[in-house]
């Protein structure tokens, strides 16, 4: 009799080199999004201190006093609202004042897992991770 199939030793080997793939292959897909998460809270923060600059400018040196006045101009300084929300992993929170400028806070949800920084940027684009 002519049996067609695979045994189940041989079913057991080839699960077993998929979950070795698989332990090399997750951790590095981890790093990797971290990674890009760490890259767009810093690209974030440059965008939103860029616009305040930019506001600022236009404005006679006065800084914008809420996210508003960056996202409600025509045209806009900024096309999203970034301040007090969550994006990729990361808390954005943002301080504004007309005479002494904005200081900007990226921070991670959970560190670790979903970034490994907090960044903060204050007037003049000056960018700190702790």
């Amino acid at each position: 009799m002519n049996r067609k199939g695979f045994t189940l030793v041989e079913i057991m080997i080839v699960v077993a080199i998929i979950a070795l793939l698989a332990a090399i292959a997750i951790p590095n897909l981890l790093r990797a999004k971290i990674s890009a998460n760490d890259a767009l809270a810093q690209s974030t923060l440059r965008t939103i201190s860029t616009a305040a600059e930019t506001f600022a400018t236009a404005n006679s040196g006065n800084y914008p006093d809420h996210i508003d006045s960056l996202t409600d101009a025509t045209p806009p300084y900024l096309n999203s609202a970034y301040c007090s929300t969550t994006v990729s992993g990361y808390d954005y929170g943002c301080t504004f004042d007309t005479d002494s400028g904005y200081t900007l806070e990226a921070e991670p949800v959970t560190r670790g897992t979903s970034g490994s920084s907090t960044f903060t940027m204050t007037t003049g684009g000056v960018l700190t991770s702790e």
